[in-house]
Order: C-alpha cells, then sequence, then structure tokens
C-alpha cells in the first residue's frame, strides 16, 4: 500500500493522523513482496505463514513499527506476544532500530505469560485472590501437592508427587478448572485425579499463591465469566500480535481468540511444519485452523529462504510433503545449488561419532572434499547480504528459553561491499558446526568420542552427559562400590532414592563416622548397630550398607561382568525404579542416559578402570573460551542455524521415536517428521544425514533399521557417500540407482560383522567354558523335584528378592521385588534365609 493508499484509508480521520499516514516508510523497503503484504495488510485476521528462515521477525517487527508509524495504534495499544522474554527484549529492540528511537510505552510487549500476570494484578479479586499474589516454583508447587497426597492416605511411592503435577499442568493448558475436567480424565492418578486438583487450587486460594498455569488459567475464566473486563481489553488492544502461533497450547489460543473477537485485528506468525512441541501441551491444529476461526484471514506465505541452498530446501521439502495436517508451502532461495545433502551410513554408532569427528577436523582444517575451493556461491544481493552482516553474531533463541550467543555469519568471508560470490576461506570454523541429536543419550558417544581426540564442544540446552544428574548418581554409586571410603560419594546416594533418612538421620550418621574415624558407611553401620537410628529409615539404611558389600564382592567375580553388575547396582538400589516412577517429561530421557552408560562400561575392563576415565577426561577439560563444536537435541535446535550440520541416528525407533509413535500413533509420527524437517533446515551450506547398521540397545547388539524419513528424501538432491557392502548393494534413498528397498537393506545387513559385535565376541571367548551363564541355552529337567516351595522368598544375584509363584520341574516363576515376574532356572536361585541382611 502505497502512502496515497494509506492516506485513502485514512479519509475522514484527523489531519494529524492523515499526515502520520504520509510519512516515510524506510523499514519497508527492505522486505520482499510477501513480507512487504503481510506488514501493510493491518485489517482483520492475518496469518503469515513463515517457513524457516524466512525473516518472519522482521516481518513482525515491521509491522509494529508500520502501525505506530501511520498511527493506527499507540504503543500501549498494541499486544504483541512471544514464548521468551528475551524474544520479546529483541523485538521491542529492533522495532526502536526502525524507529530510529528508543521505543517507550510498550508494556503489553512480551510474554504469554508476563503480559497474564499484569492482568491478573489487576482483576486478582475477581479469581479470589490478592493482588500481591505469589507466583509458586515447581518446588513449592510439588511440595504442597505431597502434603496433599498424603491427606488423602495415598502411597506418594506408588503415586509420585510430579506425575499429578504434570497431569494437573496438561488440564491448565487445556484451560480446565476442575469443575470441568471431563469425566474420562477425572480418574486420572488413582481415580482422586480432579479430587486433589480442586483441593490444590483451593489450597492456593488459601495461600494467595497461584502456580505458572494459573496465569493464563484465570485470566482465560475472569474474561468468560465477566464480559464487561473482556470487553474493556478489546477496546483497549486495537491490534494484537502472535508470535511461533504454532506453539500455543489450549489455553493461550482460547485467550487470543477471546481478546480478538470483536475486532478481529490479530495477526499470527508461525510456521505449521515447525510445530514440535505437542509433548508439553503446543496444539498444531490452531495454526491449522485459523482461517476457520477468523473467516476472511489474509493468509501471506513467506517462501523466500535466506539461509539454506536449494538442494537442502528441496531435502527438507521432500521429507515435510509426507505429512498430511499442513497447510502447504514452497521455500525457495535465490543461492546457487551448493552441495547436496550428504547420505552415509555406518557400521555403529561408535564408527558414526568416528567419522563425524574425523569430518569435523577436515572441515575446520580445510582438507576435506567439501572444504577444499569453498566458494560463496549465493547469488544474493548487496543489501541483503549487509542485512545479514548487520546479523552476524545475532542473539539467537529457541523456545525452551536456552539464548547463546553464536557467530553464525563470517563478514570476514565478504568482499568489499557485500557482494555475493566472492571467495570464502577454504575452512569452517568449529562455531559453524553442530551435531542435532533425537535423544540425548545420543550425545555420550560423541562426547567420549571428541574428550578423546581433543575437540573442543559444547553441549547447548543442558549439562554435559558425564555432568547430568543421574550420571553422577549412577557414578556416585559405582564409586561407593568401588571404594567403600569414598564419604563424598555415599553423602550423594545416602537417601537417593528416598530411604526415610531426614537431615538429622544423616548428621548422627556423620557424627558416628568422625567419633568412630571411620568412613561413612561403616559410621552407617555403627549408628544401626547401636541403636542411633530406628524405624523404617534404619531398616533400608542397613539393607543399602549389606548391598554395597555385596556388589563389592561381585565386583571381584569373573562370573558377573561390570556391565552386569553396574545394572544390578542401579536396580537393587532402587534408583532405577525411582525414575520408572517418576512421570516427569524428563524421566524417560533420564532411563535412556543410565542404559547409555551402562552401555559405556562396553569399552573398559572394570568399574574402576572407567571410573578413572571419566574422571580424568573431566578433569582436563577446561573452557578456555574459543571456539567450540555444539552438541545439541533437535528441539533445542530451533531457531538456531549453522554453515555446517550432522544429523546422526536416523534410525526407525529412535528417529521416528518408537515411543513418541507408540504413544500418538500418526499424529505422533507426523510430529517426527517435523522434526526431521526442523533438523535439515538449520544447515545454510553444508547437511549430513548418518544412520548406523548396528545399535547396543538394552545391552545387546541389534540390527537398526534406517529411517523411513531417509527414504523420503528426493533423490535428485542427495549424495550417497555410504561404503559399499553395508547393506549389500549399497545403501541410498528410495529408488536410488535401483538400489534394494529398505526391507530387503534389512535383511541383507551383516549385523554379525560389526566391529561391536567382533568386540563383544572376542570378550565372550575369553570367558573360561567351566564357568556357567545364564545367557546360555539350559536343559530344563520337567522330572526334577524342586527344592523350593511356592510362596517361598528367594534371592536372586541379577534380579534381587522375590517370591515363587509357580514351579515346574526345576524351573521357576517368580515375582521379583525390583525386576517383575521372570522363569528362572533353580540352579540360580538361593533361599532368602541364606543371603545375610
Amino acid at each position: 500500500m502505497s502512502s496515497f493508499d494509506e492516506m485513502d484509508a485514512f479519509e475522514g480521520a484527523s489531519l494529524s493522523a492523515r499526515a502520520m499516514a504520509a510519512r516515510p516508510t524506510p523499514y519497508l523497503d527492505g522486505l520482499n513482496p510477501a513480507q512487504r503484504a503481510a506488514v501493510e495488510a493491518l485489517d482483520g485476521p492475518v496469518l503469515m505463514l513463515a517457513g524457516a528462515g524466512t525473516g518472519k521477525t522482521k516481518a513482525l517487527t515491521a509491522r509494529i513499527v508500520h502501525l505506530l508509524n501511520t498511527g493506527r495504534a499507540r504503543p500501549n495499544e498494541i499486544l504483541a506476544v512471544t514464548f521468551t522474554n528475551k524474544a520479546a527484549r529483541e523485538m521491542k529492540n529492533r522495532v526502536g532500530g526502525m524507529l530510529g528511537q528508543t521505543i517507550e510505552g510498550m508494556p503489553w510487549l512480551g510474554t504469554f505469560h508476563s503480559v497474564c500476570v499484569k492482568l491478573l494484578r489487576r482483576h486478582a479479586e475477581l479469581a479470589g485472590l490478592k493482588s500481591n499474589f505469589t507466583i509458586l516454583d515447581t518446588d513449592d508447587q510439588i511440595r504442597l501437592l505431597k502434603q496433599l497426597i498424603r491427606a488423602a492416605n495415598i502411597d506418594d511411592k506408588r503415586w509420585p508427587a510430579r506425575q499429578l503435577a504434570g497431569i494437573i499442568d496438561g488440564w491448565k493448558n487445556r484451560a480446565l478448572t476442575p469443575s470441568k475436567v471431563p469425566a474420562a480424565d477425572a480418574g486420572a492418578y488413582n481415580q482422586r485425579g480432579a479430587e486433589l486438583y480442586a483441593q490444590y487450587q483451593a489450597r492456593l486460594r488459601e495461600l494467595n499463591a497461584v502456580d505458572f498455569g494459573d496465569l493464563l488459567l484465570h485470566v482465560v475464566t475472569i474474561f468468560q465469566a465477566h464480559p464487561d473486563v473482556l470487553e474493556q481489553y478489546q477496546r483497549w488492544f486495537k491490534y494484537i500480535l502472535v508470535d511461533e502461533y504454532q506453539d500455543t497450547n489450549v489455553a493461550q489460543y482460547m485467550w487470543l481468540r477471546l481478546l480478538a473477537a470483536s475486532h478481529k485485528n490479530i495477526c499470527c506468525v508461525g510456521d505449521d511444519d515447525q510445530s514440535i512441541y505437542g509433548w508439553r501441551g503446543a496444539e498444531v491444529g490452531n495454526i491449522l485452523r485459523f482461517e476457520k476461526d477468523f473467516p476472511g484471514a489474509h493468509v501471506v506465505r513467506l517462501e523466500q529462504n535466506y539461509r539454506s541452498t536449494p538442494h537442502i530446501l528441496a531435502a527438507a521439502s521432500g521429507v515435510i510433503d509426507g505429512n498430511t495436517g499442513r497447510l502447504g508451502k514452497t521455500l525457495w532461495t535465490e543461492a546457487q545449488d551448493g552441495e547436496k545433502v550428504r547420505l552415509i551410513g555406518h557400521w555403529d554408532g561408535e564408527e558414526e561419532a568416528r567419522w563425524i569427528g574425523e569430518e569435523i577436523e577436515a572441515l575446520s582444517s580445510g582438507t576435506s572434499r567439501l572444504a577444499i575451493g569453498r566458494k560463496n556461491t549465493r547469488s544474493v544481493t548487496p543489501q541483503q547480504e549487509s542485512e545479514r552482516l548487520a546479523k552476524g553474531g545475532k542473539i539467537s533463541e529457541n523456545p525452551q528459553g536456552d539464548i547463546h550467543q553464536i557467530n553464525l555469519r563470517r563478514s570476514e568471508a565478504l568482499s568489499p561491499g557485500g557482494v555475493g560470490n566472492s571467495p570464502i576461506p577454504n575452512t569452517f570454523g568449529l562455531d559453524e558446526m553442530a551435531i542435532l541429536v533425537r535423544a540425548s543419550h545420543q550425545m555420550r558417544a560423541f562426547e567420549d568420542r571428541f574428550l578423546t581426540i581433543g575437540l573442543p564442544y559444547r553441549v547447548i540446552g543442558g549439562p554435559r552427559f558425564y555432568e547430568r544428574l543421574e550420571i553422577r548418581d549412577a557414578m556416585a554409586y559405582f564409586r561407593c562400590v568401588v571404594s567403600p571410603d569414598d564419604d563424598l560419594a555415599f553423602e550423594r546416594i545416602v537417601n537417593t532414592p528416598k530411604r526415610g533418612l531426614g537431615d538429622k538421620a544423616q548428621q548422627v550418621i556423620q557424627t558416628t563416622a568422625r567419633a568412630n574415624g571411620v568412613s561413612l558407611i561403616d559410621g552407617a553401620a555403627l549408628a544401626i548397630e547401636q541403636g542411633l537410628l530406628k524405624g523404617k529409615g534404619a531398616k533400608e539404611l542397613g539393607k543399602l550398607v549389606v548391598d554395597l558389600a555385596r556388589w563389592g564382592r561381585m565386583a571381584g567375580d569373573d562370573d558377573v561382568t561390570h556391565m552386569e553388575l553396574a545394572e544390578i547396582i542401579l536396580d537393587e538400589s532402587g534408583y532405577t525404579g525411582m525414575w520408572q516412577n517418576d512421570k516427569t517429561p524428563e524421566a524417560p530421557g533420564r532411563l535412556e542416559n543410565l542404559k547409555e552408560l551402562v552401555k559405556a562400561l562396553e569399552n573398559f575392563d572394570n568399574l574402576q578402570g572407567f571410573l578413572e576415565h571419566v574422571s580424568l577426561i573431566m578433569d582436563n577439560e577446561t573452557d578456555d573460551g574459543g571456539a567450540k563444536v555444539s552438541i545439541m537435541t533437535l528441539h533445542a535446535a530451533k531457531g538456531l542455524e549453522f554453515p555446517a550440520i550432522f544429523l546422526p541416528g536416523w534410525e526407525d525407533g529412535l528417529f521416528p521415536s518408537q515411543r513418541s509413535m507408540d504413544e500418538s500413533g500418526v499424529k505422533g509420527l507426523e510430529e517426527e517428521r517435523r522434526l526431521a524437517y526442523v533438523g535439515i533446515t538449520r544447515a545454510e551450506e553444508i547437511c549430513t544425514i548418518s544412520f548406523a547398521a548396528n545399535r547396543r540397545v538394552f545391552g545387546q547388539w541389534q540390527s537398526a533399521l534406517p529411517s523411513r524419513f531417509i527414504d523420503e528424501l528426493p533423490e535428485e538432491h542427495v549424495d550417497v557417500l555410504t561404503p559399499p557392502g553395508l547393506y549389500g548393494g549399497g545403501y541410498g534413498a528410495a529408488g536410488m540407482g535401483g538400489s534394494p528397498g529398505i526391507e530387503q537393506r534389512a535383511a541383507d545387513a551383516n549385523v554379525y560383522n560389526s566391529p561391536g559385535w567382533r568386540r563383544l565376541q572376542e570378550r565372550t571367548a575369553q570367558r573360561p567354558v567351566s564357568q556357567p551363564r545364564e545367557t546360555r541355552n539350559t536343559v530344563i529337567d520337567l522330572q526334577a523335584v524342586s527344592r523350593f516351595e511356592t510362596g517361598e522368598r528367594v534371592f536372586h544375584q541379577k534380579f534381587g528378592y522375590g517370591s515363587i509363584i509357580g514351579i515346574e520341574g526345576d524351573k521357576l516363576e517368580i515375582a521379583f521385588e525390583k525386576a517383575g515376574t521372570k522363569k528362572v532356572v533353580a540352579s540360580y536361585i538361593s533361599a532368602a534365609d541364606d543371603i545375610p541382611f
């Protein structure tokens, strides 16, 4: 819309308003036609469907500037919501930069929660609160729920408070008050979920407190129950802008619809193909039905990509085309083709990590085939290059709230004036490369490899593998077994999982140990023996002391490998069970990390050697502030971009995640496909996808099928690097060079010839044949008369204590306390009375 068009639109308006509409609009000059159309469409609902790397933030901020510059709205009449505080600050700074002055008086530019806090404090009494209410953090919330659970006589070990917190948070994300919880959901949490939810909300009001879910829920409830309040804000907020609309949950969606119901001046910016947070309440359906919610909506597709090469965009488009639940768009770029997406298969995960480490070193030193003779092949205008230079060292942001200063642009690589097609260095800096994994447990192989070869790296979005809480806990158990005098390790695990030992009990252990000049483990034994500790805590502590001694003896037993011993320790201590009973979203990942830890032991002769290795490599790792390769999950990578990206572990079951498909079916598969799209589109110049023919799963080597997403990659945009013979006749995407289908490739794979499998066979061959192994085929004597009886309590060295529930000859069916029901041969069982406690 020209300035004259703007003035026509203001016909009948005041002279000042018409004069403002006629002011220069230099902020529009750098926009492409689609971006400009989205900015200038000021009346009615607008959906800015912005693909990856299409400049949606620039268009969104330009729209705010346009509203202010034309006098359509004052700063306090614009509601602009984001998902993070940093995104809101960056938006405000950009608006100020475009206006050429510091922007003041935009109180309603912020996150959903920060805006709702202001609204709720203004109308707290309508929610049964005082305006000075407290916002509880997660720990306070869990503590309050535990009080309610105990009062309801519910076993909080079987029904953890965190599980109830997750259920309540899910209801609040769906804008469900206790009275509106559907009957089908009310039976959650031991048939008491809705009842405890109501008690929890009542208790919060007594405390004049809210949790984060309440901030939106209370405001939505107020708007629904008090139309006069809603009308006030509908008049006040003349224009509404929403960033990352595809990540909104039901409560956020209802809040926005209520506010926009009268004037419908709402502009939502998002990408249905990047909706990857369904597991935390995001509803991709919110963006898919925008045109139905707001009839006559103007949909503008931002499809010109400024980030990636045509080959990368085509590969991403080929994958996402497999989804049916999408609005559809086609990304394109003016850049030249560049390198094809690289696809390579490996024998196993360790080989994959080795290859990627070597390739990163080659790219950083200029010895890689891709780095030699590397050119800046993008056909871009000087203006576009200038804009990209201005973004150098920008603060990139992902929806989880992690902010990382990453130098993504290399201004020194451009010729004076910023003209494209100029030579750039033959190397990639370490900061320019990233490894994006589907699950955090995949990081361990890369961290081990990089520490071994001295390649600097950083883990973004979380701690490094050996610094994770569950790994430190597990290693503390191992340290206590290997070195009973390690008091620091014992302090960490003595009440983890909970054994009924409070601060006072632990002080008694400390005092007893110091008084007798012994370790804490021995001090605990003395405290029990002297009757200084009593009750359940004393019994549990006594069992731990006995178990630690028994595990220590097993460490010297050749009949039990240190991998098996590690599993026994984690199972019998109750540590694995603690995370199995934990219903928080983080728990499955922690369990996978523990399995990965046990897998890491395979490369060492014993527990002590492993512990020494970890201590040495972690001690030698220092943060010198230099360039580092980034390692992160695909979820944490959203919003970031790198010149070179590695996407390992593309195997069915790992990616797409089997758990996601099992829990959500087709919906889960489509979200996994969107995650693949996000991963590919993080790459600017080089994208490498890899998979392994073998993965160690639950301690056993298994054949791994390549991800179904690989066969969705367009053949003409992929360069296959897989060595011949990995999958019979080689591997490629579907139909590549006449290569066989996925099922035939899997059948042809020689999974018993991998390096990992050969190492396993070498160790097995070194074991004396005279030592019986439970993994061997054992002949069951059905005529044998068992020395045990049904109901008898017994003990198994690996599975722990249990009770016999069935007898068939010398084969026993046992319900173990920690490991569930299993059938084992009687020769591996001891009577519980024969085991010292």
